[in-house]
């Protein structure tokens, strides 16, 4: 052997010496990182395994679900709450939705366990050749661990926290309650959580009725909420839709015939009543509103997510009644009243009717700011004259108004000389309604009104409307609103006379009335009667018939201001608010109109006071009832009021009010011999009033304006608040029977046509309230409660419950 060739062998038994070595010393080298890597992987684990949050709140899953409000007839009138969700149960979800579903988001959901490495490895090579991200491999347990506890910052930590959560969710749950969980906890957009929710949400319908080209759209949204939900852009939407149908069909979900017809269905978008985009079925704001802050009194802030369920006493029926016949009695004043111009006048570019860009910008800017209110429909004026006002709603939306009734409202801004803020012109904001058969323009209303309708037997509201437009300010003049009631409180005064030995025929002087400076301690009080117009003597009945102030002023003051303030409670009113002086014979105390309601049914139903209220029953997210109302319920004899003999005279008396006095409208419309009822008007008109009703339903109305000043000298509470009371019991009384009036009560006798008291028969009874001299006057004087005291604040700065002056 050369010298050469053993050199030769010596150096490759050192290389692979070399080469051994060095593959040995890697390999311990990657086992020893390997036993690091493990080691620290064993470490963490250990670490962030205990820390992993408990899944009681899958394995006992109880979303967040919003108080939801309903009528007594199980109508939606309202939801507070962040999210919007209808919980659905796994075998009660379609399985197009859940296919969808599946081929949108995991197709392999069944197959892996929780990691989709096979779709890891397709999203990495697609990402890599793609140089971005185009591509994610997020399974639908990855996605239910991150809805449920974790953050959706992007940080190395957190998604490690959501790997391990996501083994520890498939080690704990099945298949089917991760996906019953995810379909039920996404967010879908507007609102909406879960697939239930958003098929109401987006086409306005329940889970089950769905199409397969429905389900599609649904299943695109959580790839992006914002961007992909078919109201916030459409075209993304279908485009999405498209993706997941060839997904489908594609994984034999559909057919090819099924594919193509779902690619051909036409998507209509329509929110369901009760969703956020879709609104209400009926106008219960103020309702909703008033039986959130009452239940929130007892439960505070758990009431938002606890999925309670709150049955209020109105019904659907009555309360759209209600709220069509408040609308349309403001709508109505609006229309007598003088137009006050337009919302404000615009210099349009000429010829941009021409330009349907321009012109739609400019209204969808004015619709931010003059936004429509109902059917109150904002409009811009591109031309007017005195026979037609043209109106663009649209570029391709030109409305013309020509009825000359409608004309005649606005004709004062029509005319040559109208003045600059009254004149309608080219470029004028005005609102537009559609009254019957033509068009109209029209202000939006400044004055408010208010009703409310109660079951007499047992308080329950049936129906209450706190304003024309709940979202302008959510005051509700219903229960907040403290005015004068007006002639509407003296039923209530010749109820405590009768109790004192007056009866329905006692003659009262209805000459003028005068308090001097002297007697009162402050100024002189000179009431006057509506129209001054005076008679020399009137029957008790006759000056409830025709609201003669002078007759109530001498009833009060025959019977006593204490006595007068003392009965008063008897009905539910505040003492304080109904102070012992002479003025309270016209009212000139504050009432809410539910106040007035709740004392207009003590005649109702026969003597007994039942304190109104709202909400029927309140169960919790699985149906129990947690919350069960027992109110006061006439016949009791410890909610008796006042004497049933009384309540006999002052229904018969009401009656008559209602029949031949100041609310004769009632009977002359309705033709019923069952309404009793009274109007109010305060001094100068600041307040508008009728209560009235039947031994079934009460209802009172109010209008007036918030900051009190006279809705004019000819509007009364015959004029102004009957209409709204007649029309709302056109509807509520159409199919009720009438009930005719029971036996007259013992100790009540009809003697000449007149009743009497057994204790106060003629020749016992008064009979007779004249005109005594001032001398013999009684007169509380100018103490706290004395009436100088009462004429200084009502002549005070006026306030929102203590309007100023003395009412008619």
């Amino acid at each position: 052997m050369s010298s050469s060739t053993n050199s030769s062998k010596n150096k490759s038994d050192t290389q692979s010496s070399w080469l051994g070595r060095f593959i040995l010393k890697a390999g311990i080298f990657m086992a020893g990182l390997g036993l690091c890597v493990a080691l620290l992987g064993s470490l963490a684990l250990a670490l962030a395994w205990p820390n992993l949050p408990d899944l009681s709140a899958m394995i006992d899953y109880r979303p967040r679900v919003p108080l939801r409000i309903y009528t007594a007839d199980k109508v939606l009138i309202g939801e507070f709450g962040e999210e919007r969700r209808n919980v659905l149960r796994f075998n009660e979800i379609p399985d197009v939705m859940k296919s969808a579903i599946l081929s949108a988001e995991d197709d392999r959901f069944y197959q892996h366990g929780g990691i989709d490495w096979t779709g890891v490895a397709r999203a990495v090579v697609a990402n890599l050749t793609h140089m971005s991200k185009t591509q994610g491999a997020s399974t639908i347990t990855m996605q239910v661990a991150r809805n449920f506890y974790l953050s959706s910052e992007k940080t190395y930590t957190r998604k490690f926290y959501e790997l391990l959560l996501t083994f520890k969710i498939e080690a704990t749950l099945t298949k089917d309650q991760i996906l019953d969980l995810y379909m039920n906890q996404i967010y879908l957009g507007h609102r909406a959580y879960g697939f239930a929710a958003a098929s109401r949400t987006y086409f306005g319908k329940q889970l089950g009725e769905i199409t397969p080209a429905e389900a599609a759209m649904l299943a695109g949204i959580p790839k992006a909420p914002s961007r992909f939900n078919p109201i916030a852009n459409f075209e993304r939407a279908k485009s999405r839709q498209l993706y997941v149908l060839g997904r489908m069909k594609n994984l034999g979900y559909l057919t090819e015939a099924e594919y193509e017809q779902a690619r051909a269905q036409e998507i209509v978008i329509k929110s369901a009543p009760g969703t956020p985009a879709g609104g209400y079925a009926i106008h219960g704001e103020y309702v909703a509103e008033l039986a959130r802050q009452l239940l929130y009194g007892v439960y505070q802030d758990n009431i938002y997510s606890r999925g309670f369920n709150v049955y209020t006493t109105v019904t659907s029926q009555d309360q759209e009644a209600a709220y069509d016949a408040v609308r349309e009695g403001i709508l109505d004043y609006t229309r007598r009243a003088r137009y006050p111009g337009p919302e404000e006048t615009l210099s349009l570019p000429a010829g941009i009717e021409k330009d349907p860009a321009q012109l739609d910008a400019l209204l969808d800017e004015l619709q931010e700011k003059y936004p429509d209110e109902g059917d109150l429909l904002t409009g811009v004026v591109l031309d007017a004259s005195p026979t037609k006002i043209t109106v663009a709603r649209s570029a391709t939306e030109i409305i013309d108004v020509t009825d000359k009734g409608a004309l005649k409202i606005v004709a004062r801004g029509l005319v040559k000389d109208a003045k600059a803020d009254v004149r309608i012109q080219r470029g004028s904001v005005v609102y537009l309604h559609m009254n019957g058969e033509h068009w109209e323009v029209i202000n939006m209303p400044d004055v408010q009104a208010a009703f409310v309708s109660l079951r007499p037997q047992d308080g329950a509201i049936k129906a209450l409307v706190g304003g024309f437009n709940f979202e302008e300010g959510k005051f509700n003049r219903v229960t907040q609103a403290w005015r004068q009631p007006g002639s509407a409180f003296k039923p209530f005064i010749y109820a405590s006379a009768l109790e004192r030995g007056l009866t329905p025929g006692t003659q009262v002087s209805d000459e003028p009335f005068v308090l001097t400076a002297a007697q009162t301690g402050s100024k002189a009080w000179t009431p006057k009667n509506y129209g001054n117009q005076y008679e020399p003597m009137l029957t008790m009945r006759q000056g409830l018939y025709k609201s003669k102030n002078m007759v109530s002023i001498r009833i009060m003051q025959a019977v006593g201001p204490k006595y007068v303030q003392d009965y008063l409670t008897r009905f539910g009113f505040d003492r304080a608010r109904q102070p012992a002086v002479l003025p309270l014979a016209l009212g000139a105390g504050s009432v809410t109109p539910l106040q007035l309601a709740g004392a207009y049914s003590v005649f109702a139903n026969g003597g007994y006071r039942v304190p109104p209220y709202l909400i029927d029953h309140v169960t919790d997210s699985s149906g129990k009832v947690i919350m069960q109302a027992k109110p006061v319920v006439a016949g009791d004899a410890a909610a008796r009021a006042i004497d049933p003999r009384t309540v006999y005279v002052m229904n018969d008396m009401m009656r008559g009010v209602a029949t031949y006095g100041t609310g004769a409208r009632v009977h002359r419309e309705l033709k019923r011999d069952d309404i009793g009822g009274k109007t109010g008007t305060t001094n100068d008109s600041h307040d508008a009033w009728f209560a009235g009703f039947t031994p079934k339903l009460v209802g009172v109305v109010w209008m007036g304006y918030d900051r009190p000043r006279s809705l004019g000298s000819s509007e009364t509470g015959g004029g102004a608040s009957l209409p709204i009371w007649l029309n709302y019991m056109r509807d509520a009384l159409e199919d009720q029977p009438q009930t005719p009036p029971g036996p007259i009560p013992d100790g009540l006798a009809r003697i000449d046509g007149e009743f009497y008291f057994s204790e106060f028969p003629p020749g016992q009874a008064v009979a007779r309230v004249g005109l005594p001299s001032p001398n013999d006057i009684p007169v509380d004087g100018g103490g706290p409660d004395g009436i100088g005291d009462l004429l200084n604040q009502l002549t005070s700065s006026p306030r929102r419950e203590q309007p100023p002056n003395v009412p008619f």
